[in-house]
């Protein structure tokens, strides 16, 4: 139930964001186009969403397999040996995140030390790129989470997007389409 409702939220976030920062520049193209006027503070509100989006998605990412990869070496390898690759890289992505986090964390408490505020935005800088801490800490979860899946062999690795599969499908689905087409001009 917890675990549903951490997934309902993470996606509830995401979407709000992307919703956010869509509505945003729609309004923004509106007041600039059409009233010769706008927001000041939208640029910079937008660019802060969109990284604030972009930094949850990525361990969403992660987490429902969204990702593209470079594994065609790794998908040659014995299942035990995809799954000690998959676990090395896991290891040295946390060493990544945490190597961020700490100069995040580092960077944003001098941000909070000095008090500079966004250019347009009555917002501390430092709360408005919090998310360089919190987006890092997300993606280290979802990674300790595959870690442990590994571990369980529960996974043999990261489940990356695979576009050449999505490229075969579309191939295969127009193929299909132009043999319908064919089939219904040839019956008139």
């Amino acid at each position: 139930m917890v675990k549903r409702i951490l997934n309902d939220l993470e996606e509830g976030i995401i979407s709000f964001l992307l919703a956010s920062m869509t509505l945003l520049v729609f309004v923004e193209v509106i007041l600039r186009f059409v009233f010769n006027t706008g927001l000041m503070w939208a640029q910079e509100m937008t660019l802060l969403l969109s990284a604030w989006m972009v930094l949850f998605g990525v361990s969403y990412g992660v987490k429902v397999g969204s990702h593209i990869g470079v594994d065609a070496i790794v998908r040659l390898l014995p299942r035990n040996a995809k799954r000690v690759v998959s676990a090395i890289a896991c290891l040295l992505a946390m060493v990544y995140c945490v190597l961020i986090i700490k100069g995040s964390y580092v960077y944003l408490m001098k941000m909070r030390m000095i008090g500079l505020e966004m250019e347009d935005l009555p917002v501390q800088r430092w709360i408005a790129q919090s998310i360089l801490v919190i987006g890092m800490l997300l993606l280290g979860f979802r990674l300790v989470q595959l870690f442990i899946r590994i571990l369980r062999d529960k996974a043999d690795g990261f489940s990356l997007h695979d576009e050449s599969k999505d490229a075969r499908g579309m191939y295969e689905a127009i193929k299909a389409e132009e043999e319908e087409n064919k089939a219904a001009g040839g019956a008139k």
